[in-house]
C-alpha cells in the first residue's frame, strides 16, 4: 500500500479548485493522502465543496492579475509560513504566481517533491503593447527561469508552449518535462447530450479578455446577427480587473445592439453547453482550453483558433473547423457556415467530439500522469 503523504496544491483562483482541480484532489484523498488546497479568497461554496471532499483549504493573499512587488512579497511570505508549518512532501503549483513563488517558497523550505502544471502562457508572453509591459515581461520571465530550476518536473499542456519555454532559456537542459492532455474532462459529469431542438445557438464561455478572441466572436456575432436574426451568439464569463480586459461597457452594447446573449458570471455550465449547437473559443493561445473539452464531451461541433493549445482539440472537419487568430471576418464566415449547416453534419461532428475527448481527454488518465509526477510512492 502506498504510503500517505501530505501534498499542497496551489493555485491562483479559489473557483478551479474545485473546477479544474477538482477531479485531482478526489483522487488524491480517495488514495488515502492529506490534501491542502490553498488559493485567494473566494466564493462560500469552495471551501464548501472542499470540506466535503475531505479536503484542508487555506486561504492566502494572492492578487492574481496584480503586479506589485509588496503584495507578492507578502504572498511568499505567506507561502514561506505555510510550508514550514505543514511541511508538505509534494507540491502542484499550477497558474503563474503559484509556480514562480510556490516553487521559491517550495526550494526554501525544502519541500522534497515540487511539480510545476503551466496551463498557458498567458499575458506575459503575448506581443508587449507598451514599454512598461514589456518590462514586466522580463521581469516575469526572469522569475520563472530562477523558480523553474527548483522543479522536480515540469507539466506543460502542448508542446508549443514547452518550445516557447526552452527558446527563452526558462527550462534546465536535462529539465523533467512532461506533456499531459490539458487539465482533462470528467466524461460523466460532462456526458452526451443530443442536440437541441430550434434555432442555432453558438456559445462561448472565457474570461473577458482581448487574448480570449472575445472582441473577435463580438464582431462576427453582430455581422452573423443583420443576416441570421433568429440565430443566438451567447457570452458567459467574468468581468475582470486585468490590463488586457473587454471593458463591461462594450459588452453592454454588444448585448443591447442585440449581437449577444451575455449571460455573466455562471457556476455551472453544463445546461448552457447543452442548450448550445456550437462551440466558440478565438482564443489567441491556450495550455489547453478546458471549456473546449466540455463542450466535445457533451458532443458539441467546434469552432477555435489554429492557435497552440486550441488546435490540439480540433480534427479540421471531423469535430469542428480552425480559423486563423485574431481574424473576425474568417471567423464570421464559419459561424454563418455552421449556422446554416445540415443538422445531420452538426451531430456528426459532436459524435466526433465526444469520440475525441473520451480517447485523448478523459480527466482519469490525465491526473494519472500528474499523481505519477508527484511521485507519491517513491
Amino acid at each position: 500500500m502506498t504510503e500517505a503523504r501530505r501534498v499542497l496544491v496551489l493555485g491562483s483562483l479559489a473557483e478551479s479548485l474545485v473546477n479544474f482541480r477538482g477531479d485531482l484532489l478526489r483522487a488524491l484523498t480517495d488514495a488515502g493522502h492529506e490534501v491542502i488546497a490553498a488559493a485567494p479568497a473566494g466564493p462560500a461554496w469552495v471551501d464548501e465543496v472542499l470540506a466535503q471532499w475531505g479536503v484542508r483549504r487555506v486561504v492566502l493573499p494572492l492578487r492574481r492579475t496584480g503586479t506589485n512587488p509588496v503584495q507578492d512579497l507578502a504572498f511568499l511570505r505567506a507561502l514561506l509560513r505555510l510550508m514550514y508549518a505543514e511541511r508538505p512532501y509534494a507540491l502542484l503549483a499550477y497558474t503563474v504566481k503559484p509556480v514562480i513563488y510556490g516553487l521559491i517558497a517550495a526550494h526554501v523550505a525544502g519541500v522534497p517533491r515540487r511539480v510545476a502544471l503551466i496551463t498557458g502562457l498567458g499575458f506575459s508572453f503575448l506581443e508587449a503593447r507598451s514599454a512598461a509591459q514589456s518590462v514586466l515581461q522580463r521581469a516575469v520571465r526572469w522569475l520563472y527561469r530562477r523558480a523553474l530550476r527548483g522543479a522536480d518536473v515540469v507539466l506543460f499542456q502542448n508542446r508549443d508552449d514547452e518550445e516557447v519555454f526552452r527558446s527563452c532559456g526558462l527550462l534546465r537542459p536535462r529539465q523533467d518535462v512532461r506533456l499531459v492532455a490539458g487539465s482533462g474532462v470528467n466524461l460523466e459529469r460532462y456526458g452526451a447530450r443530443p442536440l437541441p431542438a430550434g434555432p442555432r445557438r453558438f456559445l462561448l464561455i472565457a474570461r473577458l479578455l482581448i487574448d480570449k478572441g472575445i472582441q473577435e466572436y463580438i464582431d462576427a456575432a453582430a455581422r452573423l446577427h443583420a443576416v441570421r436574426r433568429r440565430v443566438s451568439c451567447e457570452l458567459i464569463g467574468p468581468e475582470e480587473d486585468h490590463p488586457a480586459a473587454i471593458p463591461a461597457r462594450q459588452i453592454e452594447q454588444a448585448a443591447q445592439s442585440g449581437a449577444i446573449v451575455y449571460h455573466g458570471a455562471v457556476r455551472d455550465v453544463r445546461p448552457y453547453l447543452a442548450a448550445a449547437h456550437v462551440y466558440v473559443l478565438p482564443s489567441y493561445r491556450e495550455g489547453t482550453p478546458r471549456t473546449v473539452l466540455e463542450a466535445m464531451a457533451i458532443g458539441r461541433p467546434i469552432i477555435t483558433t489554429d492557435a497552440p493549445g486550441c488546435r490540439e482539440t480540433v480534427v479540421n472537419g471531423r469535430n469542428g473547423v480552425l480559423v486563423p487568430v485574431a481574424d473576425s471576418d474568417a471567423l464570421f464566415r464559419e459561424m454563418l457556415r455552421f449556422a446554416d449547416m445540415d443538422e445531420a453534419e452538426l451531430d456528426r461532428m459532436g459524435a466526433a467530439s465526444r469520440e475525441i475527448a473520451e480517447a485523448k481527454f478523459d480527466v482519469r488518465k490525465v491526473n494519472a500522469a500528474i499523481i505519477a509526477a508527484l511521485a507519491l510512492d517513491a
